[in-house]
């Protein structure tokens, strides 16, 4: 390239980035997120199960998706073309999601039992009734996979047909410190609903990070000119902004049994009163954990393999952080792909 069509093509991308810039100042943006067409099916208190629509279902058990309880959902269909969700329905699954919504006055009492022997029994119920099947494979991201392993524990012989976690944390002494600091003193930071706050847990997330806003802000300066890359960058940094309330009953619960008594490692789970294990959980099983994940180490999540009882069981490890498990190019050409198959070895044709 000579220096004046190097000149030029700066020139071009300079009036591109002005363009752009001048949308994002002044909130203008194309990204829509989670536009893969469902349906809500179920509700029980602020927790709703979705069932996504797929005509060509091939593979049964149906798969349930239990969703993280501090963020959105939509980070699992982000975007057409870069979405969980839809390479999960191209594969020939009938996919439900449940989401626990924003907690209120209404939650501040809900602890594990809520989640473990409530809601996530219930929904196993409603999607089995639905897609008239006897058992469904079960997925927990992030700290729906603590939700599920917990089920697990408490309710053996659940109709579950297989079980895969994804970014799961079970050794919390190997978590940052800064996540910590809402279980200090889990009373201090609640706020007049009895719930820990969306901002608060918002502070304790961006403090893993403290100099990522500066980087993103260069990286997108330079890379302005594109609008692929514009539009990427508002969905990830719009879902990465956008937590939800921690009912107080669970933080508290999770300050004491998880981040205290490191009760997965420790052998100390108790639900309902009961002392339960993850040796309970013996179904085909699936941990997928990132080596360069910033929120749930990979130190954190890898003891789940030695803890649940499973004879069959697969660890999957990537380069990736927390994100990059389910979203992006790595996550196209290897994440989903692994999980897919996992699935469909433990499901049979329809």
């Amino acid at each position: 390239m000579s220096i004046v069509d190097s000149i030029r093509k700066e020139v071009e991308r300079n009036a591109l980035r002005a363009r752009n810039g001048i949308k994002m100042a002044a909130g203008v943006s194309s990204v829509k997120n989670g536009v893969t067409p469902r349906d809500l099916v179920w509700r029980n208190g602020r927790a709703e199960l979705y069932r996504y629509r797929n005509d060509d279902i091939r593979y049964r058990p149906p798969l349930l998706i239990v969703f993280s309880v501090v963020s959105r959902a939509y980070i699992l269909d982000l975007t057409p073309g870069n979405s969980f969700i839809e390479h999960l329905l191209a594969g020939g699954f009938d996919v439900y999601m449940l989401e626990w919504g924003e907690a209120d006055e209404r939650d501040a009492r809900n602890g594990f039992e809520y989640y473990v022997d409530g809601a996530i029994p219930a929904a196993i119920r409603e999607v089995c009734k639905r897609s008239e099947a006897d058992e469904v494979s079960l997925l927990g991201y992030c700290f729906g996979g603590v939700l599920t392993l917990l089920h697990g524990a408490h309710h053996p012989d659940a109709p579950v047909r297989s079980h895969t976690v994804t970014a799961c944390p079970v050794d919390f002494t190997q978590m940052p410190p800064s996540l910590g600091s809402i279980g200090d003193d889990v009373d201090a930071v609640l706020g007049d609903d009895g719930n820990v706050p969306a901002d608060v847990v918002f502070s304790a997330f961006r403090s893993l990070k403290p100099t990522a806003d500066i980087n993103g802000y260069v990286d997108l300066l330079e890379k302005l000119w594109s609008d692929d890359y514009v539009k990427a960058y508002q969905s990830m940094n719009g879902w990465a902004s956008d937590h939800v309330p921690l009912a107080g009953e669970l933080a508290r619960q999770m300050s004491t049994m998880l981040m205290r008594d490191n009760a997965f490692v420790e052998d100390k789970l108790v639900i309902g009163g009961d002392h339960v294990s993850l040796k309970s959980i013996t179904v085909p099983f699936m941990a997928v954990l990132g080596e360069k994940d910033h929120i749930v180490p990979a130190a954190a999540a890898a003891p789940v393999m030695d803890l649940v009882g499973s004879e069959q069981k697969t660890e999957l490890r990537l380069k990736g952080g927390h994100i990059g498990l389910v979203v992006g190019r790595t996550a196209a050409k290897t994440t989903i792909p692994t999980i897919i198959e996992f699935l469909q070895k433990q499901s049979e044709a329809r």
